[in-house]
């Protein structure tokens, strides 16, 4: 016991000076520094019984949290989480990747032995930026406390400033333990990406102006820019009479999904994409996962359309295909520049006739939109399809914040269900076990708001099935949170994309290690971690057992049986 004022105190006091009320982690023994000096703040640990629950939840809560800085300036959203050197830290790297790749505004932390120790190879040795620099905008070991402060600032002035992202930081023990004088340092404000080149936008505004049919891709970077983006993205849809698509892939509402000139989001089948995309003038506007699910023989783009490319990423700029037009800033500056052009310049004769084209194609798609997630079944089976569960979300008398990773049941959850803007994200990684932890994440955030919006986890259970000591966190911290399970006992994408790959359907393969037979039992799994458990066999038990989730405090698990 010592009055000394360290490492791990300056650590402590600076994620309180940067608005941090939660730290998610798994410790060990190289964070007890950390440990011992958490008691003296206002910071609640969150604890995760894996290292990579710690991780989605703390991404997950920095998702949401971003979601209620839109409304509250002095909201920092930034997720925090802790782990345990090499082993733990390795744990943890799967949903750092689907951080990364969702733009969670993440500091990651694990702790390191002593710095004149490491020779000796001691057990848990690791390269721990070796390790989390691929996936990350900045990684780094603080080598000597003197420089704890400004490193710990610029990490979370990195995070939060778009492009949003994970950061890493190493946090050595001897540093954590060594005495200082320092204090926290002042984060500052964090800035948007700009107002984007002029040159460029009276260009774009150019191009969509001559366009015969212009089509708006809307990526998840818009939805993170918040909802001024979004309502600058349907500003530029509503001046140019483009038809709207969300970008494959994507994983938040960047364009509210009932307005009329909205069609679908983006299929991530080369076909479908290949028709969808096959005009002469198309806006890639916050994209950054154009491309399909497997490799495609044909270019998505047709290589004689214009592409004019919007992003606070410069990456993204002419990424997958050449640029035309390629406009750096944050989004939604952009398209409302962009709007303001084309509405000045655009004849209404003109507009017209694209909003009528739209309307036509959106006609002509109706069908196999509707029929997304129906199924096929023999008369016998009891079990919902996977629209039906989307309906009876619909009727439950609840606007849930949703958390989505029903890897193929998310298909009629996107075209079924009236999805507006920061009521919904997934997993944009594709790695499961991110959905459920992010879910916990989302309710802890929920959790600091005067009134908490529901929080509904549509989880597939193959994904459930990674991480369902996820429940664990949130019974031990009193969060509220439905899961809703949607189960059909096997790993659905893997069969669908056997038979995209080599052709034929069930009958034609053997599905080796794709099957859950014998099957878990999820409500009983769910009740060991102190949860309420629900078996949801029929459609009929769904609506009234959500409504009593919905309704009552605390954590429920809904495994709900579907058919394919």
């Amino acid at each position: 016991m010592t009055d000394s004022y360290t490492g791990a105190d300056l650590f402590v006091d600076a994620l309180e000076a940067y608005d941090v009320p939660y730290l998610f982690g798994n410790p060990g023994t190289t964070e007890l520094p950390l440990m011992e000096a958490l008691p003296d703040s206002d910071i609640e640990y969150m604890l995760g019984l894996h290292e990579d629950v710690a991780v989605g939840a703390a991404a997950g809560f920095a998702q949401t949290r971003r979601y209620h800085a839109d409304y509250d300036p002095d909201i920092r959203p930034a997720g925090v989480a802790n782990l345990h050197i090499t082993p733990g830290l390795a744990h943890g790297l799967g949903n750092l990747y689907g951080a990364s790749m969702t733009g969670a505004p993440l500091v990651l932390t694990a702790g390191n032995h002593e710095l004149d120790f490491r020779h000796e190879e001691p057990i848990l040795t690791g390269d721990l930026e070796a390790l989390t620099d691929q996936f990350c905008k900045y990684a780094a070991e603080v080598t000597s406390v003197d420089s704890l402060a400004m490193m710990v600032r610029r990490a979370f002035r990195t995070a939060l400033t778009p492009p949003t992202g994970p950061v890493f930081l190493g946090l050595p023990v001897d540093v954590m333990m060594a005495e200082t004088d320092d204090r926290p340092e002042p984060l500052g404000p964090i800035p948007d990406a700009g107002g984007g080149d002029p040159r460029q936008i009276r260009e774009a505004a150019t191009a969509l102006v001559e366009a015969d049919n212009p089509l708006l891709v809307v990526g998840d970077h818009v939805a993170r820019a918040g909802t001024d983006a979004i309502d600058a993205a349907v500003e530029l849809a509503e001046a140019t009479g483009a038809r709207v698509h969300g970008e494959m892939l994507g994983s938040e509402v960047a364009f509210p999904t009932s307005h009329e000139q909205w069609l679908s989001y983006m299929p991530p089948r080369e076909n479908l994409a290949v028709m969808l995309q096959n005009t002469d003038t198309i806006v890639f506007a916050g994209c950054s996962t154009n491309t399909t699910l497997l490799r495609h023989e044909e270019p998505l783009v047709p290589e004689d359309a214009t592409t004019i490319h919007l992003s606070d990423d410069a990456w993204q700029l002419g990424k997958n295909e050449p640029a035309d037009v390629a406009v750096i800033g944050d989004p939604g500056r952009i398209m409302g520049a962009i709007a303001t052009r084309v509405d000045d310049k655009l004849d209404a004769e003109t507009l017209e006739a694209r909003l009528s084209h739209v309307a036509a194609m959106k006609k002509s798609m109706a069908a196999s939109m509707d029929a997304m997630g129906e199924g096929d079944a023999p008369e016998s089976d009891p079990r919902a399809s996977k629209r039906e569960v989307v309906e009876a979300i619909i009727e439950a008398d609840v606007d849930p914040r949703i958390v989505d990773e029903g890897i193929t049941a998310k298909y009629a959850l996107l075209t079924h269900y009236p999805l507006e803007p920061e009521s919904y994200f997934s997993n944009k990684g594709g790695g499961l076990g991110y959905g459920l932890p992010a879910a916990i994440g989302a309710a802890a955030a929920e959790s600091l708001q005067d009134e908490p919006r529901d929080v509904l986890g549509h989880i597939g259970d193959g994904s459930y099935l990674y991480y369902p000591q996820s429940i664990y966190t949130a019974v031990r911290h009193g969060l509220d949170l439905t899961v809703l399970v949607v189960d059909n006992r096997n790993y659905r994408i893997l069969k669908d994309n056997t038979n995209s790959m080599f052709g034929g359907d069930d009958d034609d393969h053997d599905y080796v290690g794709m099957d859950f037979d014998p099957h878990v039992d999820i409500p009983m799994n769910a009740e060991s971690h102190g949860a309420r458990g629900h078996l949801v066999e029929t459609i009929d038990e769904l609506g009234p057992t959500l409504n009593e989730a919905f309704s009552t405090p605390g954590v429920d698990v809904i495994d709900t049986l579907v058919h394919d």
